[in-house]
């Protein structure tokens, strides 16, 4: 422990306003008794000397230099491999603060079970301290963070999602103030791991997992857990949300913010390539973010967003050169994979990637397609936003980009259409809270369950959804000018059970019905649950539609939406007194219209 001590001690970044940070990382220290302490600076010759330590234990393995120059593969424990919902809590002082979208436990005594596990577990191990920033590291809208780990594989990929080292701890030298996160692999055993997150308090503490969400603090736990908290109560939206701007050929850019469940395609949105017609009449898609989304008001009365992620970490499979190539191409150097297959020549594969045939898959086995998918479901990608070939360069603009519409969407096999806009916010929101959608490999249990996602916030909001919906609903005041709120589902089935709507960049043709709706040049069809478009409001040269398709995506199914908006009713019940009214009455306004 001395040593760790001593280290400390040194005080690489010494500064009043520094104090608090010092002595958590002292206290934290002094519990976890590492042999060494590291303060991290984001530079290159660190993330070097790491790289090198990483590839000499083992912890990454190197791929084809020549194909994926500066990229490696890492391999996570088998138990280790998603998010876990039921074993992530949020720690308030009074159970109905957490909401029962939430799994809620006493702060005492959540505080008390985690520092049990982090007693002495980074004995032999490196504490590593990474000050980071969400967002761009000089807008307002951004917030910092500093997450302790004893996981070298950890800072990597927090250098690549964040603003991280020496330009945030300044930050958080002149600010005073950050969210604290602590975190360690411990054994990576199951029956030891938790994700405990304490609003109140701006804290974070991880334990047992090495993977993604549950070990990168600054994203899903800071981003959206405790952001969404922050974002309550000081007037802004913390949403998993992507953000992308769509320029017409007039020049005009109009940036829109979508809500998708993970691994439901918020990736091939946000990265979308036009289709050929659309490219040759001056169309073209910039991407600010793929995953998180914080929104203020402006001065305006408009909705300005930043993306506060620096990366993605980008699910692998179903990635490919016809899903979407600029992701392939933003994958093709200096990336972290974690858990896909690779091939006999050392390059990462995953299903849907091509016809190749990989040598082991993703647990380092010598593929046999009885063992499974070669790559995990749930394998993912790490890499800068800056290497997409539609990175768009407002994406560092500390003021944000302004928000035209806002979408919500779902994986739906049947009665949702292709898409639908919302009356008014009120409606809106209401479309957002009852949102469904069926679960994928992302998050652990049964794939394929139909559930309520509310903004695709389920397993991210911080706080009770209904008091969630209501700061939703605050955002209607006076001299706002807010975004339209539309509805998508791209993947509604026919009766083979093929998806009935292309896809893909096709979902352009969409996102211009949209903009003209927000411009006011296109018309639409009044139905209880919304505007919708008809076929011919929408450009569908060069796509091939059959008669089911276009009965399916752009029709209306009076009866079985009666039975949706009697299950929202009895989910908006879900939580209690605290449902704004508002929501309530909207819900029995639309069930009305739906009456026989």
């Amino acid at each position: 422990m001395n040593a760790a001590v001593d280290v400390f001690k040194r005080n690489d970044f010494p500064g009043s306003s520094l104090d608090a940070l010092n002595a958590w990382v002292a206290e934290v220290a002094a519990l976890t008794q590492p042999d060494d302490i590291h303060w991290c600076d984001g530079s290159d010759a660190e993330n070097a000397r790491l790289t090198k330590q990483m590839l000499a234990d083992g912890t990454l393995l190197p791929l084809n230099p020549e194909t994926h120059p500066h990229s490696w593969l890492h391999r996570s424990s088998p138990s280790d491999v998603a998010r876990v919902e039921h074993l992530t809590f949020v720690c308030t002082a009074q159970q109905e603060d957490a909401g029962p979208n939430n799994h809620w436990m006493a702060p005492a005594e959540a505080h008390a079970k985690m520092d049990a596990l982090f007693a002495g577990c980074m004995r032999g191990r490196t504490l590593y301290v990474i000050p980071y920033c969400m967002g761009p590291i000089d807008s307002p809208l951004s917030r910092c963070g500093v997450e302790i780990t004893d996981s070298p594989y950890v800072v990597a990929n927090m250098r690549i999602m964040t603003r991280m080292g020496a330009p945030a701890l300044a930050r958080i030298e002149r600010e005073g103030t950050f969210v604290k996160g602590l975190h360690s692999t411990g054994e990576l055993d199951p029956d030891r791991r938790f994700i405990m997150h304490f609003p109140d308090e701006l804290t974070i503490k991880s334990f047992g997992s090495g993977y993604g969400g549950n070990a990168l603090l600054g994203k899903k736990c800071h981003a959206l857990r405790i952001a969404s908290h922050q974002a309550r109560s000081e007037g802004w939206l913390a949403e998993h949300m992507l953000i992308v701007g769509i320029e017409n050929p007039q020049g005009e850019t109009h940036y829109i913010a979508a809500a998708f469940p993970s691994a439901c395609g918020k990736t091939n949105l946000a990265m979308l390539i036009p289709p050929e017609g659309y490219r040759q009449a001056g169309w073209k898609v910039w991407t600010v973010g793929d995953d998180i989304c914080w929104m203020r008001p402006g001065a305006d009365g408009r909705l300005y967003a930043i993306n506060p992620e620096a990366g993605f970490f980008g699910v692998a499979p179903g990635t490919s050169d016809s899903s979407n190539p600029n992701a392939l191409a933003t994958i093709s150097h200096h990336t972290i994979f974690t858990n896909v297959a690779v091939t006999d020549e050392q390059e990462p594969w995953w299903e849907g990637l091509d016809s190749r045939t990989p040598s082991l898959d993703w647990q380092g086995r010598p593929y046999d397609a009885a063992n499974g998918p070669a790559a995990h479901p749930n394998s993912r990608f790490t890499v800068s936003a800056r290497q997409c070939p539609s990175y768009s360069a407002k994406a560092e603009d500390p003021q944000g980009v302004p928000i035209s519409a806002i979408v919500f969407g779902g994986r739906r096999a049947s009665l949702v259409p292709l898409v639908f806009e919302a009356r008014d916010w009120t409606h809106g929101v209401l479309v957002g809270a009852a949102m469904g959608s069926e679960t994928t490999a992302a998050a652990t249990g049964a794939v394929g369950v139909m559930r309520r996602d509310p903004m695709a916030m389920k397993p991210f909001c911080g706080y009770n959804f209904a008091d969630y919906f209501a700061h939703w609903l605050s955002f209607d005041g006076a001299g706002a000018k807010l975004p339209k709120i539309f509805h998508v589902n791209w993947f509604r089935k026919g009766g083979d059970g093929k998806f009935l709507w292309p896809g893909f960049g096709e979902n352009l043709r969409v996102l211009e019905w949209m903009i003209r709706r927000v411009e006011g040049t296109a018309d639409a069809v009044d139905t209880p649950i919304g505007h919708l478009p008809r076929a011919e409001d929408l450009n569908l040269d060069g796509v091939a539609l059959s008669d089911e398709a276009h009965d399916l995506l752009f029709g209306f199914e009076r009866a079985g939406w009666q039975a949706e908006f009697a299950s929202i009713g009895e989910y908006l019940e879900e939580f209690g007194a605290r449902t704004p009214q508002a929501l309530k009455d909207e819900q029995q306004r639309i069930a009305a219209r739906l009456a026989p």
